[in-house]
């Protein structure tokens, strides 16, 4: 295929910008250094693959990870990462049209901070501002990602393509090609295993693809399989904001909370929510996990445990801040001459963990983390008097 030709095409320049997108935060992977090297000949190629329908997806690496919480792994080849973000560029804006506003998890201008403010809206409306009883359901779906049925996904995000076909721009075949190949790849069949194969022993079967049924589960680690779970529940999500009047409901990934002045009304939706998953999406409620608790009783929701007026956030999160701060104390003892790399990585870290935390009612507790740091710190940052932010050290 002449490359003279082919460089003015739509699809290349969005393979371009897909190659950006991919490279964003992960330019250091051996990958992503791999492919730059000679990007452009390499786009090109990928270009020319997926216009004559010879792309192949390569063995993702699959690996566990124990933090936050335990989980498997898939981390796709760094071609086929431009391949799921070009799918992600555009088909995202056309489910934007279709999500709730109640759909938090992996949404531009959502996330776990946002889905918190909402649920303590929910809370402060239903109670008529804690004046009045109010209750909050909150269930989970179990092996959420490893559950989901991949023909049912297929067909309703064909549905999408198909409904907004008029207005589409992008070649509508070729991303339907690429959607059949994406969803229905089977993933642990040339995957590469990293690390000791115990370390799979302590992860509970439901949540490994390796033990998903025939035809289901997603990887955890794909931009696509992100989408792909809101997509799969979008339609739930209609059907629990109609399911009672009063009812204010939300959902991130698979936790959903339910906020009602009536308990009653609330452990009739336990049913109507298990039958929906159960006869339209073929997934079940995780039995232990389901909660209905009085709000004052304390509410725990996305890293938040909320009460009347006031949240907090829970252990694990200031644990991870513990954690941060130990292992730059550990650096500094053994060298405390930082590089600027180092020093600008110190503040990434520490700022990242501070912002999190300042969410929350923790002005004292970020005061107290603060004063853990060694006195080498301050050769290099300094704090602001919120406790918000370091800066450097000029």
């Amino acid at each position: 295929m002449s490359r003279i030709l082919s460089s003015s095409s739509p699809l290349l320049t969005d393979l371009f910008k897909a190659y950006e997108d991919a490279r964003r935060h992960k330019r250091k992977t051996k990958g992503t250094l791999e492919f730059s090297l000679n990007y452009e000949e390499r786009l090109f190629e990928l270009y020319e693959d997926l216009v004559c329908r010879r792309y192949k997806i390569a063995p993702a690496t699959c690996f566990i990870v124990t933090k936050p919480v335990r989980r498997e792994i898939f981390a796709g080849d760094f071609r086929d990462r431009i391949v799921h973000h070009l799918i992600f560029n555009y088909l995202n804006p056309l489910c934007e049209r279709l999500f709730t506003n109640d759909s938090y998890a992996c949404r531009k201008g959502k996330g776990t901070s946002y889905g918190i403010k909402r649920a303590d809206h929910f809370i402060r409306s239903v109670s008529h501002n804690y004046t009045r009883d109010c209750y909050v359901l909150q269930l989970d779906i179990s092996g959420y990602f490893m559950s989901i049925n991949r023909t049912i996904l297929y067909e309703k995000v064909t549905r999408i393509i198909e409904r907004y076909r008029d207005e589409i721009t992008f070649d509508t075949e070729l991303v339907l090609w690429l959607l059949e190949k994406i969803i229905f790849h089977d993933h642990i069949k040339a995957c590469i295993q990293c690390g000791d194969t115990s370390n799979w022993t302590e992860l509970p079967s439901s949540k490994s693809l390796f033990h998903a049924a025939p035809g289901c589960g997603l990887p955890i680690g794909n931009l696509t399989s992100q989408l792909f779970g809101n997509v799969y529940l979008n339609d739930f999500d209609h059907f629990a904001m109609r399911l009672v009047p009063g009812v204010r409901c939300g959902r991130y990934v698979d936790d959903m909370i339910f906020v009602h002045q009536d308990k009653e009304v609330l452990r009739q939706i336990i049913l109507k929510v298990q039958y929906f998953l159960s006869e339209k999406l073929a997934l079940t409620l995780h039995p232990r996990k389901i909660k209905l608790t009085h709000y004052e009783q304390g509410i725990d929701f996305l890293g938040a445990r909320m009460f009347r007026g006031r949240m907090y956030p829970r252990r694990p999160i200031v644990t991870n801040v513990e954690r941060t701060i130990m292992q730059w104390n550990e650096v500094l003892q053994v060298n405390d001459v930082l590089t600027e790399a180092e020093v600008q990585k110190l503040l990434a870290s520490i700022n990242a963990s501070l912002g999190h935390l300042a969410f929350f009612q923790t002005r004292r507790l970020r005061q107290c983390l603060l004063a853990r740091c060694m006195p080498a710190f301050l050769r290099h940052v300094q704090c602001d008097k919120s406790f918000r932010t370091l800066a450097r050290m000029w």
